[in-house]
Parts: structure tokens; sequence; C-alpha cells
């Protein structure tokens, strides 16, 4: 990470950074089928000036079945192509945003992950830049000179199935759950093969990153909540969701926290609900 790259930054300096040629602000709003919402469709109605819109579905994720799970990572030269279409350059700072759906948490995991650091979130997203009354246009996004943005992925960062399976025999693994609560425990399951969660790991529901505001806890108050989860007493944490995608919501707070070596379960409970042969858990893990 850049020492001027913060992982958040406000409103107020995305508004002084607006016409910076350095800074491209990518909109990753995105919302699971039976919302009956489309994230380009919240784009075309209103968005921050000069953002582009990145889909999660198309670009920062392989098609389905070609991969594990619903939202397999995408191919690294369709993500290289996405980012030099919207003008990534080495140089420039992405600021990604979605409307506390934690969906633009994936862009910035994707980032870092293939070696981009130059990336933050807008804290608050898009409900905080509407509630201070920002400016926003509507329509299509803006088109920007090609950037040559080139993807180098980190090895070790991402954990498959067979990997998920094997640490989860051992006890100083923690598996971190963002989906809500009631997918966690079982209650409801809109999407995915079966309901519950891995045995053995904890419900950290990504929502709850964040305040009441919609803001990111500070980072003591995310430090708390991640140690009374069991982060410091596990040598191996890997967070997941339905997909892959909300989970990156929950490495990114536990950046915050001060805890970097978070793994990301590719295929998430959208992969493991898929293999019948799996153990699933309802209810609450003690």
């Amino acid at each position: 990470m850049l020492e001027d790259t913060p992982l958040l930054v406000n409103s107020d300096w995305l508004a002084a950074h607006l016409h910076d040629p350095l800074v491209r602000i990518a909109d990753v709003r995105w919302y699971l089928p039976h919302l009956g919402k489309s994230g380009a469709g919240e784009f075309a109605a209103g968005h921050i000036p000069g953002a582009v819109y990145v889909d999660v579905d198309t670009e920062l994720a392989a098609p389905r079945g070609s991969g594990p799970g619903r939202h397999p990572l995408p191919d690294m030269a369709r993500f290289e192509a996405t980012m030099r279409r919207i003008g990534v350059t080495p140089a420039t700072h992405v600021v990604a945003y979605d409307d506390n759906s934690g969906t633009a948490a994936r862009l910035w995991w994707l980032l870092q992950y293939t070696g981009h650091p130059r990336v933050s979130l807008l804290d608050g997203g898009f409900t905080a830049w509407c509630d201070e009354a920002r400016p926003i246009e509507s329509g299509v996004s803006r088109t920007y000179p090609s950037g040559d943005f080139t993807a180098q992925p980190q090895p070790g960062w991402v954990v498959d199935k067979a990997t998920v399976a094997a640490l989860s025999e051992h006890p100083n693994t923690l598996f971190l759950d963002a989906r809500a609560r009631e997918r966690y425990e079982g209650r409801v399951e809109p999407i995915d093969a079966r309901p519950g969660h891995i045995p053995g790991a904890r419900s950290a529901p990504f929502a709850e990153n964040l305040g009441l505001d919609g803001r990111f806890l500070s980072p003591a108050a995310l430090r708390a909540r991640y140690v009374a989860l069991g982060v410091d007493g596990a040598e191996t944490v890997v967070a997941y969701c339905g997909s892959g995608v909300t989970a990156c919501h929950d490495i990114l707070a536990l950046r915050l926290a001060g805890r970097g070596d978070v793994l990301l379960y590719e295929g998430s409970w959208s992969d493991w609900a898929a293999d019948a042969s799996l153990p699933a858990a309802l209810g609450v893990e003690n």
C-alpha cells in the first residue's frame, strides 16, 4: 500500500478531486436479482459526476460456470481490459463506491490483488454523497483515454473449496461469513443451492462494519468487533460470502483494523452449497 493512498476517502476529499486527471471514480453498485433493480439502471438515473460504471457480473467476475461459485474471479486479461477502458494507469488513484451494498469492495480488492495499491473506497458511498446534497449527473458513463493498467496477481491471496475443506480441520483457522445473519443461520436463502454456512464459521455481516450513518466504524471499533469474533487467536483467517463479493468488505474492514493477511474464498457459499457432499451448518456458532 502506498503511504499516500488511504483505504477510505470521504466526500469532501472526492469533491475536491472531481476534476483531478489522476483520479478515476468507479460506480460499482450491484444488487441481488430478487431486489428488482440493477446497478446499471441506478447509475443511469444518477451518479457522481465523472464516474464510470463497472459491472460486477461482466467485468469483475468471469461468466458463471467458468469457475467456482456465482462470481468467479475475472480472467485477468478481461479485468485488465476493463481497467484500461476506464483509463487506469499506474499513476491513477481509483475511488470505488456503491450505496453501502458492499460491492465496491470487490473492485478495491481486485486492484489490490492485481498489484495496483492506488485505490480507495468512498466512505459512506453514494448515499452519503446524496445526503450531503453533492452534485450528481445522469446518463451513460463518460469516456476517458485508454489506460495501460497491467494486472499482476499476488500469489496466496485466494483459496478454493478443497483448501477451505482442509483448513476447516485446523483449529487455528477462522472463517468469517459476510452475508446477512438470516442467510448465515439458514433462515432464508434467496439464491444459492442450500441454506446455512460452513461449519465452524462465525457470522460477520459486512453491514456491521458500518455505523448508522453508513460510514465505516473507527479502526478501534472494527478491531474490537473482529477480536470478539476470534481474529486474534487465528493463524489463518478466511472471508467468504455468497459469491466472493461482499467478503471483500470484511477484508477491507480487517485491513482498517490492522489485519492484512485475510484470504478470500473465491467461490464462497455458492460454491460450497452446490457440493452436496460437503456439510452445512444451521443456526449460530458459539
